[in-house]
């Protein structure tokens, strides 16, 4: 009996401690995946640090101011040329687009500006009543060319009233503004039919007044780019009475936004280059109240 006891009592013995092997075991493993899920976890961690890049930060634009040009001219209000202030060079033309913008004064612009020569575009209002019209005033101004008032309806300012005149004129400057955010500097009465008004009033809203001293391309006989790209470069326009030449040092050259003109323009000025004239940057040319 006591034997039997004691066989049992072992047997007891030993089944407790398998039991108690197998949870050490089982916990072992327990604690082996679980180190194991840590480490993956960990490198997991690394791999996605290495993936994600730091945002690029992007650098801070910062405008250009736009260079200062030196004041060297002035516009002769008797001759309507452009005259030297002191040693600047005589052999220059002033480059000027009126009735813009039409059809042309982008196209214009552009040649314009492969070209590196400077001219002023003055605009009339009835051009400007579409966002489209707007936009293409504000990318000619954007591309450096200095927009000059020509009305807001090209009328005749010596046959409508002086209240009339000033809505004509104030009125563009106005809406010049609001699509450029700057008012215009220079001012040409439509067929240069000037008013004491108009030209006080002119002078009033900080603008040049000028006419021109030649243009041919509203004459029927230049409405043809050859024929027009001869006259203006020669000066001379002997199908409509001008059998001698009209180019001189200062000349302020009259031109319109037209097809015949736009097709003509870089042989015009290619040509008056060639005779040893530059175009005058209209930066240059001294505004009102400046000295």
């Amino acid at each position: 009996m006591k034997r039997k006891l004691f066989v049992l009592l072992i047997g007891a013995i030993l089944l407790l401690a398998g039991c108690n092997n197998g949870n050490a075991d089982e916990d072992s493993e327990k604690n082996e995946n679980s180190d194991e899920t840590q480490t993956n976890e960990e490198n997991q961690e690394e791999e996605i640090e290495d993936v994600v890049e730091e945002p690029e930060v992007e650098e801070e634009l910062v405008e250009e101011e736009p260079e200062s040009v030196e004041v060297e001219y002035q516009i002769n209000s008797e001759t309507w040329s452009v005259e030297p202030l002191a040693d600047a060079s005589e052999d220059v033309v002033l480059l000027t687009i009126d009735d813009a913008p039409a059809d042309n004064a982008l196209e214009m612009a552009k040649t314009l500006k492969g070209l590196d020569a400077k001219a002023i575009f003055f605009v009339n209002g009835h051009f400007l009543e579409t966002d489209e019209e707007k936009a293409v005033l504000k990318e000619i101004y954007d591309m450096g060319f200095p927009i000059g008032n020509h009305t807001y309806t090209h009328k005749n300012l010596k046959e409508i009233s002086e209240e009339e005149q000033r809505e004509e004129i104030v009125g563009l400057n106005d809406l010049v503004e609001e699509i450029i955010g700057e008012r215009p500097k220079f001012f040409r009465a439509p067929h240069g039919a000037n008013t004491d008004y108009s030209t006080d009033l002119a002078k009033d809203e900080g603008m040049v007044v000028m006419n021109w001293t030649y243009g041919y391309d509203y004459f029927t006989p230049y409405q043809d780019a050859d024929k027009l790209a001869t006259a203006m470069i020669t000066g001379e326009g002997p199908e409509v009475d001008v059998p001698y030449s009209l180019l001189k040092p200062g000349a302020n050259l009259l031109m319109h936004d037209r097809d015949w003109t736009a097709a003509a323009l870089e042989e015009i000025v290619t040509g008056l280059r060639d005779k040893g004239y530059e175009m005058v940057d209209p930066a240059a040319i001294q505004k009102v109240n400046e000295s």
